[in-house]
């Protein structure tokens, strides 16, 4: 995990880091000290309830979401993201000021409009925050570059949330918050004047004022993708999932646990860590490219820890309730709910960083910032559905705990329908699972792949998973050319049509079907796309290489794509390989966590493409280890 660490030393992400961080951290202080101010005096500040005074600040701060993200978006595309960064942090600045002038005039108006242009502040740095990633980190950083982003903005919101309470909590001088969001607004400005320059992808472009109009067309540009459009839902799923829970925290930890208002924070940190740590993990769990298998790996978590977190919760308040916050540590039950708290969390840094990245790695350079605009305008909106539906659903007299659980099963439901939309998602997770619970893949020469263009993949074939570990192992989708009959394999062969895979029949068996084949492989390649083919025609069953055959040279020959000759290593004698009989017939004839290796040679031009000189580099990359 240290490659990714080692960014926090770098000038092209360190000062944006901390730009970033001093922006979540200012407004979580402000907004939780405003939000505690008004609930223990609101009476010297306004005759409205508390309650509806701390619904009203919520509301005021993400407005600015809905009316300005499409702007921003524009802005963000259109102007280098570095000045830009820099005159938000300014008007972090001017709005510390108004927040000052609220609280030494006693005015409600004033702090209010404070906070709608503290929302503004974060709403104009959102696109700014994301679409500055893909410009100063290369692909096989932007995993790690945004765990620390979301590990970052977590730690940030804890720490504001905290200090707000603390300053708060100063009732003879509440404009000790306002100085300390100036200082805090400063220093943000300082770090931000660090942060390269990020030049504008669309220089040209006219930035319309009209929100809805504007906000309807940056949908569309996200919708043109639509793994990208999906990612965004699933990125807005997982904040109104975890705004629900995060929402609930006080009364639940009040009502249900028993505890005290300290027993809030110990919720939200052990949840916050999580998060922090299932960022972090990412990088390392996906090998350091962007590893879209994981966000089925983060679904089942968030699915099974809501559910049992409602099973979890006491029925009844234990005795002697309110609880200082070690009496509520001596209950086991306490434990297993803030084990559960713990893993939502971890699980959700594994859902929604990959996510992160897949957008920026698939959004146009040009309309990036507007698809990362749209991403935040569906966040908020998820946001408040899910609180109006959470306080509906609490209102009809659902308990917090059946909340839990109903969100769990909804998470369930959600997910499954995306996967069955794009099954690159678990096609992506079977294959990391299979690398990190059966195998264990030792990778070298995966820069020979090229990251764009056509190209040939050949390989030796020693089991029904070769396709599964090379997709693993790759950063892009693969075509296969595979015998039909093992295309039809059961219990895989939904694997392989998903895949889109490519099956091919001997000529002597079905000329038209192999004829097809051909067809198809000479689309995908004028395409742009990778085709992988086994040239020996089969899977070996004495673990030695079979003639290669000549089909590599005709595809190439009708359309020349360089060839890149792969070699599969220790998975003769696993379970799905055919050593001493049929294949997957013996379970764990190797135990778990074998050793296998992919090696991955030069490209070869098309015209020394030939049967024999493959298959010599191939037979030479694989030596005795079979």
């Amino acid at each position: 995990m240290s490659s990714q660490f080692d960014l926090l030393k770098a000038r092209r992400f360190a000062p944006f880091f901390g730009t970033q961080f001093l922006g979540a951290f200012n407004d979580n202080l402000f907004k939780n000290a405003l939000i505690v101010l008004l609930t223990f005096q609101a009476a010297s500040w306004t005759a409205i309830a508390p309650e509806v005074l701390t619904n009203l600040a919520a509301g005021i701060f993400i407005l600015p979401f809905f009316l300005f993200s499409a702007t921003a978006g524009q802005l963000a595309d259109k102007y280098d993201k570095a000045k830009l960064a820099r005159l938000v942090k300014l008007l972090e600045i001017v709005i510390m000021g108004v927040a000052l002038l609220g609280f030494t005039q006693h005015s409600l108006p004033v702090l209010l409009a404070a906070l709608f242009l503290l929302g503004l502040h974060s709403t104009l740095f959102g696109p700014v925050k994301y679409a500055i990633l893909p410009q100063h980190l290369r692909e096989n950083e932007l995993v790690g570059g945004n765990a620390l982003v979301e590990a970052g903005t977590f730690v940030a919101i804890l720490i504001g949330t905290l200090a707000g309470g603390l300053l708060a909590g100063a009732a003879d001088h509440p404009t000790w918050v306002a100085y300390a969001g100036l200082v805090i607004a400063v220093l943000g400005y300082l770090t931000s004047r660090g942060i390269p320059s990020a030049p504008a992808p669309a220089p040209e472009l006219v930035v319309s004022l009209n929100p809805l109009a504007e906000t309807w067309r940056n949908i569309g540009f996200a919708r043109e993708n639509r793994t990208v459009f999906l990612s965004i839902l699933g990125i807005s799923w997982f904040w109104l999932y975890g705004a629900l829970f995060l929402a609930q925290f006080p009364a639940y930890a009040k009502n249900v646990l028993g505890g005290t208002e300290t027993s809030v924070t110990l919720l939200l940190a052990i949840f916050t860590i999580g998060i922090g740590l299932g960022s972090l993990l990412c990088e390392r769990l996906s090998a350091g490219h962007v590893e879209i298998g994981l966000v089925p790996f983060g679904s089942i978590g968030l699915t099974i820890f809501g559910i049992d977190l409602a099973f979890a919760s006491p029925t009844l308040l234990p005795a002697g309730a309110p609880l200082p916050l070690l009496g509520l540590l001596a209950l086991h039950e306490t434990w297993r709910v803030l084990f559960d708290l713990f893993a939502l969390g971890l699980f959700g840094g594994f859902f929604i960083v990959p996510l992160y990245a897949l957008i920026q790695i698939r959004s146009a350079p040009e309309q990036r910032a507007r698809i990362i605009a749209a991403n935040n305008i569906l966040n908020a909106l998820f946001m408040v559905v899910g609180s109006l539906a959470a306080a509906g659903l609490l209102g009809d007299g659902l308990s917090i705990p059946a909340l839990f659980g109903v969100a769990g099963v909804c998470n369930a439901a959600v997910a499954i329908y995306i996967y069955s939309l794009v099954p690159e998602f678990m096609l992506r997770f079977i294959a990391w699972l299979l690398i990190h619970s059966v195998y264990r893949l030792q990778q070298k020469g995966l820069e020979n792949i090229p990251e764009e263009g056509a190209a040939v993949l050949v390989c030796n074939h020693v089991s029904f998973v070769d396709p599964l570990v090379i997709a693993a192992a790759s950063r892009r989708p693969i075509r296969f050319v595979m015998d039909y009959r093992i295309y039809r394999t059961p219990l895989i062969s939904f694997v392989f049509r998903h895949m889109h895979a490519i099956p091919i029949a001997p000529a002597r068996e079905d000329a038209a079907m192999m004829e097809a084949a051909f067809e198809e492989v000479a689309k995908a390649l004028a395409a742009g796309e990778l085709v992988a083919i086994f040239p020996e025609g089969k899977i070996t069953d004495t673990g030695e290489l079979y003639p290669f055959r000549p089909g590599v040279q005709r595809i190439v020959t009708r359309t020349p794509a360089p060839v890149i000759p792969m070699a599969l290593q220790g998975l003769w004698g696993s379970f799905f390989s055919r050593k001493d009989g049929p294949a997957m017939s013996k379970p764990l004839r190797r135990g778990m966590f074998s050793k296998i290796a992919l090696s991955v040679g030069a490209p070869v031009p098309p015209a020394a493409a030939t049967p024999e000189h493959l298959q010599e580099i191939v037979a030479g990359m694989r030596g005795d280890w079979r």
